[in-house]
């Protein structure tokens, strides 16, 4: 049975945890209304663009002379993972799901005989790949979000990629982020950014075969378009991965300290439980040693 200062202290100790995860809990609730905001705001622009994009490669497709970020390098023998996650833990299953789900791909790549290489966003995604697949690991960036989550910080991760695609690096892109759809659901996602591949349509939406379609000119050409827009189109959809991984970061990170929290609670409760019986039989058998004292006087 443990001792009476022993209970007493470990219940002191909790009670402190209780109140770091209990302010943790406001601190994260209190981001994650900015970082929501910023994740829905960006949706409608990198959707519209996609649909746009997927719209204009429909006409180019098979012909020659298309970018070669819509057209790809023919082979998908190089893939390139980009895995978004966070920097810091004490997020619940937020790094977890997306390193094991990448993970589950690179296995069924390298069953398949292709090539895998990684690009960690985040110190926590880079820490648990790097144990079993260091070899694989081509480059990684920390704190992106400090002191803010800016465009022209995806800018600078598309440009990387970019350059490594034209060095011939890799043939295929797929970024892994977590989507956000509410503080305590995070969906992880897969999307491939290179070569651009259009948004599949919702069942349903597609278009009649009686129903006609819009006629466009296009100023410059197509290819132009396309030229100086998909670039623009990896940045833009790097960002809302960013934005969506962050906002489901602290989703996840409030819920997961609000169960801390209840947990630290109930704990304290089964503490004090012990100890208040404990301390009961402990005068118990003070009161039968002392009765027993006098009696035998």
């Amino acid at each position: 049975m443990p001792s009476l200062k022993s209970l007493k202290n470990r219940i002191a100790s909790v009670k402190s945890t209780r109140k770091i995860t209990s302010a943790m809990k406001m601190v994260a609730g209190a981001k994650l209304r900015r970082a929501e905001e910023q994740a829905n705001a960006a949706r409608p622009y990198a959707e519209r663009m996609e649909r746009m994009l997927g719209e204009l490669s429909a006409s180019l497709a098979g012909q020659q002379g298309a970018p070669k970020l819509m057209a790809g390098t023919g082979k998908d023998d190089v893939q390139l993972l980009v895995v978004c996650t966070a920097d810091r833990g004490l997020c619940g299953g937020f790094n977890a799901s997306i390193v094991k789900e990448v993970r589950r791909k690179i296995t069924e790549l390298e069953s398949a005989g292709k090539t895998v290489k990684l690009f960690c966003i985040g110190r926590k995604g880079r820490d648990m790949l790097r144990r079993d697949h260091h070899d694989k690991i081509v480059g990684s960036l920390e704190d992106v979000a400090k002191p803010a989550l800016t465009f022209d910080k995806a800018d600078d991760v598309a440009r990387i990629i970019l350059e490594m695609y034209e060095q011939g690096a890799f043939d295929v892109c797929i970024v892994y982020y977590n989507l956000f759809k509410s503080a305590m659901t995070q969906i992880v996602t897969p999307q491939q950014l290179i070569p651009f591949a259009p948004p599949a349509k919702a069942e349903g939406a597609g278009e009649d075969a009686g129903t006609l379609k819009a006629m466009y000119d296009f100023e410059p050409s197509e290819e132009g378009i396309l030229s100086a827009l998909l670039p623009r189109n990896l940045s833009v959809q790097i960002f809302r991965s960013m934005l969506e991984s962050a906002a489901s970061e602290q989703g996840a990170r409030m819920t997961a300290m609000d169960n801390a929290t209840r947990n630290a609670g109930d704990m304290i409760d089964n503490l004090s439980l012990t100890y208040n019986r404990t301390r009961q039989a402990v005068i118990t058998s003070e009161l039968i040693e002392i009765i027993s004292g006098a009696e035998a006087v």
